[in-house]
């Protein structure tokens, strides 16, 4: 019986930093599954909420404490004495209880100081990777300071360091534009904020090969394929010097191929998911069918070679999906780059016949 397979929606484990794409807004989730239950960003949008309005609680509280106490003055009588107002509360808690008022001082709600904003500089502003959040440290990081400060969600020193402050003024960004809430700077809340390059900046096309074109197992290229050093270099943390394995970055839509020489045996352009179920790691192929059938039915996974198993299905590398009902391709070669699946990393017919070679079970998969 075939799986069904590249099912849309979050895998549980995925952790709330992208990228790939990507993407801080869970709203298609919502969309797919019902309502998202009472989990951790929304206890952090109500935990913001508190505290981007401390002041105002206590002046409402305070408030409140002025506006009965004067009932009480008016309506049951009393004295005043050096000492403060007194008013006797007949029956409250005895004959002769008594509730003292001092007198309050409430101070207005202002709003939090912002930098100077001619000062700022948000000229050629943009992110130069998918991705920031606590901890990082750079040139994006000042960059999405600087645009916080000048949205009106951060006060904090411009220093190009990712901290607390730095985190919240996100946060509190996230809640207020109905953004998913994790306190990252993703490819959204950078659009939000006027400093996403687009996802095309970070996707490197390399020259179609020319006709008859091999890889270094000798398996034809396909239009959007590279070989040894005509390849894109691999991202940081790709499992460089470990062996045989497969490296797909998230971020640039690109896989490599790269045997125990450390040679980039093949690399060519995929099309990933455009949600957020792709998890960063190192994984390793488990199962493999020469045609699978999609989570909804309606299409044929061709040369399926599975890494990540989700709650909602499995993830793995496939050739562009064909409709049942017709038998049209979901997509183009020319489109293959871009994040449109959901989940799965679909690739032209010729990358998918050489994963199918080069990827059996047991080969590890490093996502970045």
């Amino acid at each position: 019986m075939p799986f069904r397979l590249c099912r849309l929606g979050y895998a549980a484990n995925e952790p709330t930093g992208l990228g790939a794409a990507g993407t801080d807004d869970r709203r298609n989730y919502s969309t797919m599954h019902g309502s998202l239950p009472n989990t951790a960003p929304q206890r952090a949008r109500r935990e913001i909420q508190r505290e981007r309005h401390p002041r105002l609680s206590m002046a409402l509280i305070m408030g409140t404490t002025v506006v009965a106490a004067a009932f009480v003055l008016i309506g049951g009588g009393g004295s005043d004495d050096a000492a403060g107002k007194t008013v006797a509360v007949a029956g409250a808690v005895g004959p002769s209880a008594t509730l003292a008022v001092a007198p309050v001082d409430v101070a207005p709600v202002e709003a939090p100081p912002v930098e100077d904003l001619a000062n700022l500089d948000l000229e050629g502003c943009v992110l130069d990777v998918s991705s920031v959040q606590r901890g990082d440290e750079g040139e994006s990081v000042t960059c999405v300071q600087k645009a916080l400060t000048a949205a009106g969600f951060y006060s904090g020193p411009i220093n190009g360091v990712f901290d607390d402050a730095t985190a919240t003024g996100a946060t509190a960004l996230q809640i207020e534009r109905d953004l998913y809430v994790d306190g990252i700077v993703g490819a959204r809340t950078a659009e939000s904020l006027g400093i996403w390059p687009g996802a095309e900046s970070f996707v490197v096309r390399t020259p179609a090969p020319a006709a008859g074109a091999k890889d270094l197992m000798g398996f034809p290229l396909s239009s959007v394929a590279s070989a040894g050093d005509d390849a894109p270099p691999m991202p940081p943390d790709s499992g460089q010097g470990t062996g045989t394995r497969v490296v797909y970055d998230r971020t640039g839509q690109r896989v490599w191929a790269v045997d125990d020489n450390e040679r980039v045996v093949r690399s060519y352009l995929v099309t990933g998911s455009r949600y957020r179920n792709e998890v960063a790691g190192e994984h390793r192929v488990y199962s493999r069918s020469e045609v699978s059938t999609a989570w909804n039915l309606e299409a044929e996974l061709p040369l399926m070679v599975r890494y990540l198993q989700t709650e909602r299905g499995a993830i793995g590398f496939h050739a562009i999906p064909v409709h049942n009902d017709d038998g049209t391709p979901y997509q183009t070669e020319a489109e293959l780059g871009q994040k449109l699946s959901g989940g799965c990393q679909r690739q032209a017919q010729l990358d998918a016949q050489f994963m199918w070679a080069f990827a059996q079970i047991g080969t590890r998969v490093i996502v970045t």
